[in-house]
């Protein structure tokens, strides 16, 4: 098609775009109307998805916000105590004034208003869409160098997820007897794994056992200073859930078996790292080596069977840098619909941003923006969050290097939303950075003796991690022991040595 014939054709769409009129439906509109006229209770029925602006018609849409007003003062909203609204309204004079309200209000009632309502709804999305897409097509024509077509798709799938979650709120009291349901379900769940475990596994025993599991809705803070060991921990744990298996029912009573799924946001490594750090844990081959090269075929036969394990897990890796909020929501929404969703793990909030570029007046309130916000994902997708934390220098400056709630940096909200706080804490890593000197006028015997010391509790901790739960909604706190090879930043659950099987 020649350049003259294709603006030709682009400009014929254009004009019979231009001639169809937006979606709406008029007859419903006028039926939900008179349905609240004719009976206050039906405005109930709609109300918490419903509001005036979805309304296609001008005097529709105050009408109905009127009647809202007066019922949710208490009063009765007919066409008698509106007059009073609509005497002067000249934008109500064009469909017949007042009088108008009386042929609403006399009209004949079909009861099934909730119906009309969905509709009226679905019918204002659908006009949303066609403007939010006429935006796109602006915005992309635009040759703005500040505005990158990876930042328009950003912002298009922001808006297209805050459309769609436009009149979904279908929360609100509901009986009891549905959450007890659900609470037995879950209880019997874990009395089925011999009382085990209410969430999802860790596979490290002790920890499982003082969490109970990684509870779905939950938001779970994983925090410690830099080398401590966090983002190992998390692979660690997302690829235990990786591996793992559930039992799920068909719609024929039989029951199958479908692996978890989770998803990744690495801010601060890229995919290849984190895949290679991953590695390294699964094949036991040191993580420098595998960056440097310098392995043996022995070495590259367990990196490639390794490989070929996680390569059917159903990991998925993230790694944008400075990833919002509600980008991070809609790929979460659309790889759970895609291939369902077990667990999400963010490496690390403090990374970050918030949308429009960071409005607030301080660190403390965009932190506490993005940790309300993926305690929102966690409820909505139903599924437990875990996201890393840095914590602040002031964990140097003590003796006794252990974490507490009062470290968390940016702390605002980070322990009030989160529902577990878990520190990981590495005694070795200090020890090693303060080997002792000798002290001036201090004697040999003296020096010797405080080195000997030194080096004993070096041996106790080598290897070792402790994993402190600061925080747990639903259970106690406390102070889990793992170990910790630090070659390949793997853990694994700790055996004291009385549990350990006589040597002779």
């Amino acid at each position: 098609m020649e350049p003259t014939q294709r603006l030709q054709f682009v400009a014929s769409e254009e004009e019979s775009a231009l001639q169809r009129l937006p979606p709406h439906n008029l007859e419903a509109e006028q039926a939900l109307l008179a349905a609240i006229l004719h009976s206050n209770h039906a405005y109930e029925k709609v109300s918490d998805f419903l509001l005036p602006e979805h309304f296609a018609d001008g005097a529709h849409e105050r009408i109905y916000r009127a009647c809202g007003k007066l019922i949710e003062r208490g009063q009765l909203a007919n066409a008698i105590t509106l007059k009073g609204f609509f005497d002067q309204d000249g934008g109500l004079a064009d469909v017949g004034g007042a009088a108008y309200l009386a042929e609403l209000q006399a009209a004949p009632v079909n009861p099934d208003v909730r119906h009309y309502g969905r509709l009226i709804h679905d019918l204002f999305l659908r006009r949303e869409l066609i403007a939010l897409a006429q935006d796109i097509d602006e915005s992309a024509y635009e040759q703005d160098p500040d505005s990158a077509a990876t930042n328009q798709i950003e912002q298009a799938e922001q808006r297209l997820y805050s459309l769609a979650e436009t009149g979904l709120a279908e929360g609100g009291l509901q009986p009891f007897s549905g959450a007890l349901t659900e609470a037995v379900t879950l209880i019997e769940a874990a009395y089925r794994r011999d009382g085990a475990l209410a969430g999802l596994a860790t596979h490290f025993a002790e920890i499982d056992k003082l969490l109970g599991g990684l509870h779905r809705s939950d938001l779970i803070i994983l925090a410690g200073r830099p080398s401590m060991g966090k983002t190992a921990l998390a692979t660690n744990i997302a690829f235990n859930v990786a591996k793992s298996r559930r039992l799920e029912r068909g719609p024929d009573g039989q029951s199958f078996e479908e692996p978890e799924t989770v998803a990744f946001f690495s801010l601060e490594m890229s995919a290849e790292q984190l895949a290679g750090r991953i590695l390294s844990e699964q094949s036991g081959v040191r993580s420098d080596s595998l960056r440097k090269g310098a392995i043996t075929q022995e070495d590259f036969d367990k990196v490639f069977d390794a490989a070929r394990e996680l390569q059917a897990l159903r990991l998925f890796i993230d790694d944008t840098p400075a990833i919002s909020v509600p980008a991070l929501r809609t790929r979460a929404r659309r790889l759970k619909r895609q291939h369902g969703l077990s667990l999400i793990v963010v490496d690390y909030l403090q990374l970050m941003t918030v949308p429009g570029g960071g409005k607030s007046d301080s660190r403390v309130q965009e932190v506490s923006e993005i940790t309300r916000g993926l305690k929102a994902i966690a409820k909505e997708l139903d599924v437990p969050v875990i996201a890393l934390s840095q914590l602040s220098r002031q964990v140097e400056q003590r003796e006794d290097k252990r974490p507490q709630l009062s470290d968390l940096r940016e702390s605002g909200s980070i322990e009030q939303d989160a529902d577990m706080v878990l520190f990981v804490y590495r005694e070795q890593y200090y020890l090693e950075r303060a080997e002792p000197m000798r002290r001036e006028n201090e004697n040999d015997e003296k020096y010797h003796e405080r080195y000997e010391r030194w080096k004993q509790r070096c041996e106790e901790v080598y290897g070792l991690a402790e994993v402190i739960v600061a925080k747990q909604r639903h259970g106690p706190i406390g102070i889990r022991k793992l170990t910790f090879d630090g070659d390949t930043t793997r853990f694994g659950d700790y055996i004291a040595d009385e549990y350990l099987p006589d040597a002779h």
